[in-house]
Formats: structure tokens, sequence, C-alpha cells
């Protein structure tokens, strides 16, 4: 959500949260075509869940950072002991299901909240209704193991929408502070190019997360060569810098694993 003014709410603090078992709700989740019902105890028994609740969907913080930034770096979480991250908002199934389709999130578990009794229960409903909005959850992120919250980062009580301790790097660098943050990756592709998939294999086996930019009216070849200097597709790029194609592709990948 953008900045926007709005009564700041009387939130709980960290140390009356921390230590304590987190909400036992029912979610009302869709499979597929299927309604199913998710309890607590399935998202949290016997699990480390790292959970980021926001106002909204389709809310420009939530879908320009905050669900980018842990989809993004869900790999490293779980290389440091997180079973499932997930991202939760008092927001009905079918509108948390199209968000995550459009924001290609396949890393991060959506839970709608459409009831915002979890929210309720972390103390956490705020009134948006000056927005339209209704009830929504204020933005936190936190760590639960094995349903007792951990640690919580819980945005600051102001007006609007601060977006300062939630964010996935503040989560990652409490988890582990010493865990190395990998560059952003993009690779330039074009549909049906069996190098661009060759190089997409090798990025995925090695859990390599990256942005696709596919060939389209906008994205062709004379631009790719204006980028890159090169018209061959893929083209990648690590952290800023051009790695080149799929045998370069493959070779940057073997050299991280030595």
């Amino acid at each position: 959500m953008s900045q926007t003014a709005n009564a700041a709410p009387q939130l709980p603090s960290p140390d009356t949260l921390q230590g304590r078992p987190v909400p036992s709700v029912t979610f009302k989740t869709r499979s597929g075509a299927e309604w199913k019902d998710l309890s607590s105890d399935e998202l949290f028994s016997g699990k480390t869940v790292v959970v980021f609740s926001l106002p909204g969907a389709f809310t420009p913080t939530c879908s320009s950072n905050h669900l980018p930034r842990y989809n993004e770096l869900a790999p490293v979480l779980r290389a440091n002991g997180v079973d499932d991250i997930l991202c939760m908002s008092v927001n009905d199934a079918f509108v948390m299901n199209q968000w995550k389709a459009g924001q290609d999130a396949t890393n991060i578990t959506v839970i709608p909240d459409g009831n915002g009794d979890f929210t309720k229960g972390m103390n956490m409903l705020v009134d948006k209704r000056d927005l339209g909005f209704g009830q929504r959850s204020w933005r936190y992120a936190m760590l639960v193991k094995n349903g007792v919250i951990d640690k919580i980062f819980i945005e600051p009580e102001r007006e609007g929408d601060p977006f300062e301790v939630s964010d996935a790097d503040t989560m990652l660098h409490y988890i582990n502070p010493e865990a190395r943050i990998p560059d952003a990756v993009v690779v330039f592709s074009r549909p049906g190019c069996p190098h661009c998939a060759r190089a997409k294999a090798a990025l995925k086996e090695n859990d390599i997360t990256f942005t696709e930019v596919l060939e389209d009216q906008k994205i062709t070849a004379n631009v790719l060569r204006a980028i890159t200097g090169s018209m061959t597709w893929p083209q990648v790029f690590v952290g800023g810098k051009l790695i080149g194609g799929a045998d370069e592709v493959l070779d940057y990948v073997n050299q991280q694993g030595r």
C-alpha cells in the first residue's frame, strides 16, 4: 500500500507476542477448483515457518517489494532452516491465488485470512475504512517455531503504511546474520529456444531464483542487442553483470558450486 493518511492503530508490543502460540483458526483456501480448509496446526505444527502479513494483495508496496523479495530470498531462508514462507492478508482465496499467479511467487504459500480471524487473534487488525478497505492487517513479519512465535517484527505505529522492519532481508539477518544474499538474476529468453531452456534448467537445479523476460513486441532481438551487445538468446544478467548465454550460465553455476 502507498503512504496514505490513516490513524495509527494501537498495536501490541513484540514482547507481548513472542513466546506465545499463534492463533488457532481455520483458513478457507482453494486448491484448483476445490475449497480446502487449512488449520493453524497444519501450517505450523512441527515446522519452522516465516509469516509476513500485509494490508492487501495487488497494492503497491506489497506487490513491488514485500512479496517479491521474500520470494527471491526463499531459497536462502530454506537453506537456513525455514520449512515454509507464508504470505497472509485479509483477502479471500480467489484474490490471493490470482495475486500469487501474477507475481509468479512460486516460493511462497499465500494464506487468505478472509474473515480476519488470525489477524484479530494477533491483535493486528486495523481500520482502513478511510481507504475503502474495511478492516485489514497491519504489516508485520514473524518467525514461528512449532506453532510458537519466536520473533516478530512489527512496523512502527504511525500514519500511513510504514515498511521498515518486516522485510525479507531483516528476517534473514535475524535468522542468520552471516547468510549470503544472492545477486539478482534476470534471463532474457524467447519461447521455444532450447538454449534458453538449458540455461533456466541450470539455474533452477542450483536453486538460483531468476526473473524471466520473454521476447515480445517490445523485447525484440534489436532491444537485446542494444542491452547486451548480442542478438542470441538467452542473455543472463547476475547482479547487474552480463554473464552471457547458456554455456556461460553453466560455467557460472559450476563455479558457484566450487
